[in-house]
């Protein structure tokens, strides 16, 4: 069996990194918005010419949002994305006046690799390489209420329930992680 699909023992067992996405990335992106635990909560993938002109836009100024692939030892495995919540715009966050709170979104790319602690370990090292910066006050992430698994994963990495929020993608759940001192 590959290593990349066994189950972790440990956050510590796996080796996650993070590089910015490439213009390179993008058909590779492509497939993995199409595929159906992608579309279940994301929407109907996007063709390659949205992917092109979205994520290429953020790979070009990552002011707004900053996209990057996670690796699991050293090969692709997931999408994994940071923006400034405050001032994010198209109907996002409207009401956000810190500038240090960061939001987060993430989906694995492979669905056998779901389950399997991955997602969990990608969110905590994500989450501490965001909170190293001093002016990142906290972490923020909106599921859906219905993805229990993205619930799971996001409650395992150390966010918290805040409450049901209306978004431009409707109902979702506020989920916060804090810094500890």
């Amino acid at each position: 069996m590959d290593s990349a699909l066994r189950a972790p023992q440990s956050a510590a067992a796996v080796n996650i990194g993070f590089r910015p996405l490439q213009a390179a990335d993008l058909p590779m992106l492509h497939g993995w918005l199409a595929r159906p635990h992608w579309t279940e909560w994301w929407g109907p993938g996007p063709t390659l010419a949205e992917v092109e002109a979205e994520y290429g836009a953020w790979i070009n100024d990552p002011r707004q949002v900053q996209p990057h692939i996670a690796l699991l030892d050293g090969r692709p495995f997931a999408y994994i994305q940071s923006y400034v919540a405050m001032g994010s715009g198209d109907g996002w966050w409207e009401n956000e006046t810190d500038p240090g709170v960061r939001g987060i979104d993430q989906s694995i790319a492979d669905a056998a690799q779901l389950g399997r602690g991955l997602g969990t370990a990608m969110v905590k090292a994500f989450v501490a390489r965001l909170l190293a910066d001093p002016q990142v006050t906290h972490i923020q992430t909106d599921p859906d209420p219905r993805n229990a698994r993205a619930i799971r994963c996001y409650e395992k990495a150390g966010f918290r329930v805040v409450g049901e929020v209306q978004t431009p993608d409707g109902t979702a759940l506020l989920m916060v992680c804090r810094r500890t001192v």
